[in-house]
């Protein structure tokens, strides 16, 4: 019997990510599977940022996308849906990942370290990166991967019973759960827990300039600082990340960046240079900075590892540039890892 590359994962579940592993921690919730789940009108939470017009269609203004989705369709992201002009978000209170993490493997290495982050994830994400690490749960919808019912209540309360620090939006990308995030983030801030939004910083001005007063710290993803990269690896664009690292710098969230080295295609010495320098003079020196190492997943398949040289050659870069806070990550037990005095170099 042929089974197709989703239809294989919708069956066996093959998400290394999937909620499996605290399933016992939540009694009583309910598996959802099947697209029947995301048509039950009672239980649609209607998306923000989008306009109305003609003829039932809409266009949503969430992201730089701003897809223009006619009725009973979906936009790039494929979570959010036109019901007769209605945008609806179809994962709200539906993670299909739901882990407890250390804050170090988002990473954040300065946002209460050696502390726990309850971690979760929906369906989706409004890019596709050719190297995206959890593809099977990031290119998916809703209705093709399990998840089950979780709202913003009881993430909270779930965070609270397993002493966790922070809660973090991750795994997948959170902007397409936007009203999820906002609702579990405002619940949290009340409740003195922390928040952290793991994200590749693909969002308009106006939502996450309404989000930022409940998020507690920000890891973005930095694919390239090169618009080609963006659009022939990601299908996405590199200004808009660029002037959401800003907004996130100016209204003083903790901000720490990771770059992904991926071999002949964002690891040129000048990009790099370039791309430090450009974080010295807009973010400061005081902003982490992650290189980590690429592996061969997704539709990258033909490309080798990242050289280990390749990222201490990119460290060296960032400190050489004024950043106080350069890493080397993916490579277990390398010193890199460490965070040393950018005055004394003590560890």
């Amino acid at each position: 019997m042929y089974l197709n590359r989703r239809r294989f994962i919708e069956i066996c579940g093959l998400t290394s990510l999937n909620i499996f592993g605290l399933f016992s921690a939540f009694p009583g919730r309910e598996y959802l599977k099947g697209a029947e789940n995301y048509h039950d009108s009672e239980n649609l939470h209607e998306a923000k940022f989008y306009k109305r017009l003609k003829d039932d269609r809409i266009q949503c203004e969430l992201c730089p996308n701003e897809c223009i989705v006619d009725d009973i369709e979906r936009g790039t992201c494929g979570v959010r849906e036109n019901r007769g002009g209605k945008y609806y978000d179809l994962v709200h209170s539906r993670p299909c990942a739901v882990h407890l993490d250390p804050v170090e493997k988002k990473p954040f290495f300065h946002f209460y370290p050696s502390t726990l982050a309850f971690s979760i994830a929906t369906a989706g994400c409004n890019i596709e990166c050719k190297y995206c690490q959890n593809w099977n749960i990031s290119q998916s919808r809703p209705e093709q991967i399990r998840s089950f019912y979780l709202p913003p209540e009881e993430v909270v309360k779930k965070a609270k019973e397993l002493k966790a620090t922070s809660i973090a939006f991750t795994y997948t990308e959170p902007v397409i759960f936007y009203e999820y995030m906002y609702d579990i983030a405002r619940i949290a801030h009340k409740s003195g827990i922390k928040t952290g939004m793991i994200s590749n910083g693909y969002i308009n001005e106006k939502p996450m300039s309404d989000l930022l007063p409940f998020l507690d710290g920000v890891k973005i993803d930095l694919k390239s600082f090169n618009e080609k990269f963006y659009k022939d690896i990601c299908r996405g664009e590199l200004k808009p990340v660029l002037d959401t690292l800003i907004m996130i710098k100016r209204r003083n969230r903790w901000l720490e960046i990771v770059y992904l080295m991926i071999p002949t295609l964002n690891d040129k010495k000048e990009e790099i240079e370039k791309m430090c320098e450009w974080i010295f003079n807009h973010l400061g020196p005081d902003v982490p900075l992650h290189f980590t190492r690429f592996h061969p997943v997704y539709r990258l398949k033909n490309l080798p590892p990242t050289p280990v040289s390749s990222l201490e050659a990119a460290k060296e870069a960032g400190i050489k540039k004024g950043l106080h806070y350069v890493y080397i990550g993916n490579v277990p037990g390398h010193n890199g890892e460490n965070t040393y005095c950018p005055f004394c170099n003590k560890m």
